[in-house]
């Protein structure tokens, strides 16, 4: 099983089985197992004399090999008696109180059996409008936007994964400069993604500098008029700001909605790229065409035939899926066995580029795209058809918009998801994008840092006698080989990373990829952060103009600068430190959290599984402690409360070694009963874990700084990576994974961490 250690480190993490203590009761391999024998068996119920077994050996082989896999919720709960499948629902939100919080609570229930959903907020009334009911008036869909985030705050917390949203407002809606700006403050709707529905008379009254109406959804008159162009710049101003609106493009959903007589498509999942009916799920999965590949004397080049069974094999897979899947709502259920939809996409397609020596911001690699996907499309659609032969089309089949045709087993076929995690597992770059970074650094808790380069670049360099340590931190240091002496410009040419792609490349691609796909593409176009307002305006035009469905842009440290700007101009003064706070009654308030920080993580060995303990500080030392138990069990609610209170004492003043004293040495049967466990109890794994950072900053906690005895770091920091002697202005362009501390990629509408498998989009 060609699963790298990171791979199995993610997998053994977030996917196996545990029993009440949360202590792993499989095996990897068994994992595979379990969700190729539970897949499979949905053969016999079309074929009584079906061998089931034969096609579990053919899945799990598929998986092993990684040439192929389903979707996170596939992994963690096939075989298992959740046995839910999908990774995201789309709900209808209607106009009404008791349909509002009936989506409240189905989306709950989603969002505690692994998925995430998305939402259109269209058919709300206005803030401000008459409620006929009670006399009162409508506080709008932002408001009820807020209601859906804290509910999936607090569903989230016991989960495995983090419940996601998209919300989605038509541009023509009464409220939609309110929706655009919702999430300038990143501290608000923690837990949706949103986008602007455009509609194609928009755009065009973009093009031309005109006005559009703005539509009551109650009673579709017309409530006013907006300049279009000024709208779509207030778009775009705060897409620059935080990378969000997204905006998807919502009649060319609607044009390719195989089922019309059902209703209009009006939202997608979080990361935007399965447009779904209301109450329709989504299953999805990726080949990986790094394993597709055949190196020969000449070099590396696709092999179409394996390539081609794959396909076939996948789409078997997929369809079992939905037979076999336990769907959350009846409603769901209904609607996702009538049309039966699958999203069958690609990962690793930037690594393949770089086997085959394609610069991906070329016209030969954008062709290679269009290539692949035109493949999976045409293979795809004819293995459904196949499908069909033996298992009937899809039950929506007779009012479809493939009436006249082939029967078809399912209503789409080709979905490009984000893979985070999956490309993790599987070891190559994520979906359809660029490869974000061929270096970078890794913080361990003993205050070094390891480079981990992506091993392509490395084989190349290797053989080219280039290979170095010095060289690799030069990498490191710009972030880019496109800088660094000594590499070959024909390396350079095609080893390039998310930030050397221009915007229009990435828009190219995804528009080559949308071309033979049923659904969509999900892709961020990663910008640097000096990158300017008309920089993402243009994106956005493109987009429309080369037949995107939607597209979503990152800006480099925007999120940070945004945080850290509000509630004042950033004129580039420097504010004198304040004075503690100190409230009317005479009681020390904590300082409060700083926007950057610099810290350390570490996995502790406790009795009943693993606690995860990161310590955090700032130029004023350290300023916060947070606890995680991910999927171990234990007890978390008491763990994240000694961490709490740690912080917050730590920032009122506390000097940092009495707390230490104060929880070293606490005892807990579970650690004390368990042996090979180095603590006596969580409290006292997070004082020793805050005693190491101690040991290696000075005063209690301060960063310290470099004199002979300071332990040397053996490379530079990045842009990007936090130190203790960075200055505001580069602290604040850096991302780290809460669980982790290792950088965050954003990559395909999400954010993933490749270390240790973290993905904001669950």
């Amino acid at each position: 099983m060609p699963i790298s250690d990171n791979a199995r480190a993610v997998l053994e993490r977030r996917y196996l089985i545990r029993d009440e203590h949360g202590n792993a009761v499989e095996t990897v391999d068994e994992l595979f197992h379990r969700v190729a024998d539970a897949v499979a068996s949905a053969d016999a119920n079309f074929d009584p004399k079906a061998d089931v077994a034969a096609t579990a050996q053919a899945f799990y082989h598929m998986m092993t090999e990684l040439e192929f896999l389903p979707n996170s919720p596939t992994l963690m709960n096939a075989g298992r008696p959740l046995g839910q499948l999908s990774a995201c629902f789309v709900l209808p939100v209607a106009d009404s109180m008791e349909d509002i919080f009936d989506a409240i609570k189905n989306a709950a229930l989603i969002h505690k059996s692994g998925g995430g959903t998305g939402f259109s907020f269209a058919r709300l009334r206005a803030k401000g409008s008459t409620v006929n009911s009670t006399g009162g008036v409508a506080s709008g869909p932002i408001s009820f936007m807020k209601v859906f985030n804290a509910a999936t705050e607090a569903v989230k917390q016991g989960g495995t994964r983090r419940g996601a949203n998209m919300g989605i407002l038509r541009v023509d809606h009464p409220d939609i400069l309110e929706f655009i700006t919702c999430k300038n403050d990143t501290k608000e709707i923690t837990n949706f993604n949103i986008s602007v529905g455009l509609t194609e008379k928009f755009m065009k009254a973009v093009e031309a500098g005109g006005t559009y109406d703005l539509v009551d959804p109650a009673t579709h008159e017309v409530t006013d008029t907006l300049n279009a162009r000024e709208v779509f710049e207030k778009i775009v101003s705060s897409a620059w700001q935080t990378g969000e609106p997204g905006i998807i493009f919502l009649d060319r959903l609607n044009r390719d909605n195989p089922c019309p007589g059902q209703g209009e498509i009006e939202s997608t999942n979080p990361c935007g790229e399965q447009p779904l009916l209301p109450y329709e799920a989504c299953n999805l999965g990726s080949i990986n065409l790094v394993t597709h590949l055949k190196k020969g004397k000449d070099g590396y080049t696709l092999d179409k035939a394996k390539l081609e069974k794959t396909i076939r094999t996948a789409v078997h897979f997929l369809d079992n899926v939905i037979e076999v899947n336990k769907y959350p709502l009846p409603e769901i259920d209904r609607m996702t066995r009538a049309t039966r939809k699958i999203g069958l996409g690609v990962m690793g397609f930037a690594d393949m580029l770089l086997y085959l020596g394609i610069p991906y911001n070329s016209d030969e690699g954008v062709e290679m795209g269009r290539e692949i996907m035109e493949l999976v499309e045409r293979v795809g659609h004819e293995a459904s058809e196949d499908l069909a032969t033996v298992r009937g089309p899809f039950p929506l089949f007779g009012e479809s918009i493939f009436k006249d045709g082939k029967p078809i087993r399912n209503a789409t076929v080709t979905t490009i998801a984000p893979t985070g995690t999956l490309s993790i597992i599987a070891g190559v770059s994520s979906g359809v994008e660029p490869v974000f970074a061929y270096a970078y650094i890794r913080n361990v808790m003993d205050n070094t840092h390891l480079i981990e380069t992506n091993e392509i670049l490395k084989n190349a360099l290797v053989e080219r006698g280039l290979y170095s340590e010095e060289v690799m931190k030069k990498i490191v240091e710009h972030g880019t080989l496109a800088h660094v002496d000594g590499i070959p410009e024909d390396l350079k040419r095609v080893f390039v990373c998310a930030h050397d792609v221009s915007p229009i490349w990435h828009v190219k691609m995804q528009a080559a990829f949308q071309a033979f796909t049923d659904n969509a593409v999900s892709k961020t176009v990663n910008f640097p952060n000096s990158a300017t307002k008309e920089d993402v305006a243009e994106v956005y035009r493109l987009a429309y103009e080369l037949g995107c469905k939607g597209t979503t842009i990152y800006r480099d440290g925007s999120r940070s600068e945004q945080v850290l700007n509000i509630g004042k101009v950033n004129d580039g003064t420097e504010e004198a430190p304040a004075a503690p706070a100190v409230d009317p009654y005479g009681t020390i308030l904590p300082r409060p959290r700083p926007a950057v920080t610099s810290g350390f993580t570490e996995k502790v060995k406790i009795g009943c599984g693993n606690l995860y303990i990161t310590v955090n500080y700032d130029e004023k030392g350290i300023c916060e402690v947070f606890t995680n138990t991910g999927r171990a069990g234990g007890c978390p609610s008491q763990s994240e409360a000694t961490a709490r209170l740690v912080s917050v004492a730590i920032r009122s003043g506390m000097d940092p070694k009495e707390i230490v004293t104060q929880l070293k040495g606490i005892r807990c049967p579970s650690c004390l009963r368990q042996p090979g466990v180095p603590v006596t109890s969580c409290p006292d794994a997070i004082a020793k874990a805050i005693e190491k950072v101690i040991k290696v900053t000075h005063d209690g906690g301060r960063p310290a700084p470099m004199t002979a005895s300071t332990p040397v770091i053996p490379v530079p920091h990045p842009a990007g990576m936090p130190s203790p002697d960075m200055s505001p202005a580069q602290a604040k362009l850096a991302k780290f994974c809460p669980e982790c501390g290792s950088p965050l990629e954003h990559e395909g509408g999400c954010v993933t961490c490749r270390n240790c498998g973290y993905s904001k989009c669950g």
